[in-house]
């Protein structure tokens, strides 16, 4: 490292540009530092630690930029030139190298898995993620945000007062390309599907009313506008496309409930099923153990009770007990016994 490093918990001195974005992401605090290797190179590298990985993917989806190709670093990286932009949990790393070599990009995967990793929800990336679809999407276009200032920084479609981050809307954006022109795929996620059913109510309510009448900007434009609802996400598809593209890709997206466990419930003995399987298992074994005993004591008895009492009730110590009809049979045959003669057959018991 050359010279002391950089340390503060204001997102202006991060980012003089855009500290209420960062501080909208979570921002905490940063660190900037400068480095040289032996051969002269140096390296800059500036690092952002937000509250959880959702703040740090919505930070590098701001800075990162089309024509960067992705690189294998850290949670998701990207590359162009001399820089290189990647984050690894809640930390957001921006590194420019004064020269760029064949060991650079395994360099700063080292410096990736240094960096602490997220544990439990907050190293959770936004869950619009699972939904979003894949074909025809435009590389590096996919934007996220949290509140109203990201909104408007990543050219929504619809304005942030209709989508209302009061109730707790998380927003994903993506670019894509259809036969009949360029479309956005705007994601909206509600807290309950009845909080997004009346959020698609007033969004329809507000483009029906936008096109009756002018002044109202809440949509973008004022121009094509196709929406549907799965589950709590609201789907929204705005641009220069066709009706029947709109709906293929809107179409695309589906929500799936999904439970996921994100505290200990080992103490919750009414409601985790690994305590009732447990308690299955511990059952059978006492039984099991209860019968075995149970068998060794009265098979154990009976032969104390016959060595030291024979009689009748017990029986004798070297008696065999085995239950037997004691049925005897013998045939006699006389000479003339052949078939159809008149032999005899006896029978005793």
């Amino acid at each position: 490292m050359e010279g002391p490093s950089e340390t503060g918990n204001d997102a202006a001195s991060a980012d003089p540009t855009n500290p209420a974005l960062l501080t909208e992401y979570g921002f905490k605090d940063f660190e900037n530092a400068t480095y040289k290797s032996d051969d002269g190179r140096t390296l800059k590298i500036r690092a952002a630690r937000f509250a959880d990985a959702s703040g740090a993917f919505g930070a590098f989806c701001f800075y990162l930029r089309p024509e960067m190709p992705a690189e294998e670093i850290g949670d998701r990286g990207a590359s162009l030139g001399q820089r290189v932009l990647f984050f690894r949990g809640g930390v957001l790393i921006d590194a420019v190298f004064s020269t760029t070599s064949a060991m650079s990009a395994a360099e700063l995967r080292e410096l990736a898995g240094a960096l602490p990793r997220a544990v439990g929800s907050a190293g959770a990336l936004p869950p619009l993620l699972t939904f979003v679809p894949h074909r025809s999407y435009k590389p590096n276009t996919e934007k996220y945000a949290e509140g109203p200032v990201a909104l408007g920084a990543i050219g929504s479609p619809i304005d942030a007062g209709l989508v209302d981050f009061n109730a707790n809307a998380e927003v994903l954006v993506r670019q894509y390309s259809s036969p009949s022109g360029p479309a956005t795929l705007m994601l909206i996620e509600y807290p309950t599907p009845a909080v997004a059913i009346e959020h698609l109510r007033r969004m329809e309510a507000t483009y029906h009313a936008a096109q009756s009448q002018s002044g109202v900007n809440a949509i973008e434009n004022v121009g094509p506008f196709f929406a549907k609802r799965s589950g709590p996400i609201i789907a929204v598809a705005a641009g220069p496309i066709s009706q029947t593209d709109a709906q293929t890709l809107l179409g695309a997206v589906n929500y799936e409930a999904r439970v996921t466990w994100n505290e200990n419930t080992y103490f919750d003995k009414k409601n985790n099923i690994a305590n009732l399987l447990v308690n299955i298992i511990l059952l059978c074994i006492i039984i099991g153990a209860i019968s075995l005993a149970a068998g060794a004591a009265f098979g154990g008895f009976r032969i104390l009770m016959r060595r030291y009492f024979p009689g009748p009730i017990f029986g004798d110590s070297d008696s065999n007990e085995f239950i037997a009809l004691h049925l005897e049979e013998s045939i006699t045959e006389g000479p003339s016994a052949a078939p159809g003669g008149g032999g005899k057959r006896s029978k005793a018991s």
